[in-house]
């Protein structure tokens, strides 16, 4: 910092108040950013409700939402050992 004087000159007050912003912005996002970490659920999501894990129920969904033609769909449900 530069001196003049007495004291400081106007750059010197300038560049202590951005460094003093600078400071408490990274210190405070440092803690927000710390109790997320901290207090995040890590667990995996539960599969949703009925939610497909059976695969005859998820090859009906994708035709029931017209992914696929019943051609494909009757392929697809012999191949897995349905009727």
């Amino acid at each position: 910092m530069m001196y003049y004087g007495d004291g400081m000159g106007g750059w010197g007050y300038g560049l202590m108040a951005l460094t003093m912003v600078v400071f408490w912005g990274l210190l405070i996002t440092g803690i927000v950013l710390l109790v997320r970490y901290l207090g995040a659920d890590r667990r995996q999501p539960a599969p949703p409700a009925g939610g497909g894990s059976d695969p005859r129920q998820l090859l009906a969904e994708r035709f029931a939402r017209g992914e696929i033609n019943e051609d494909e769909y009757r392929l697809r449900l012999q191949v897995l050992g349905g009727s």
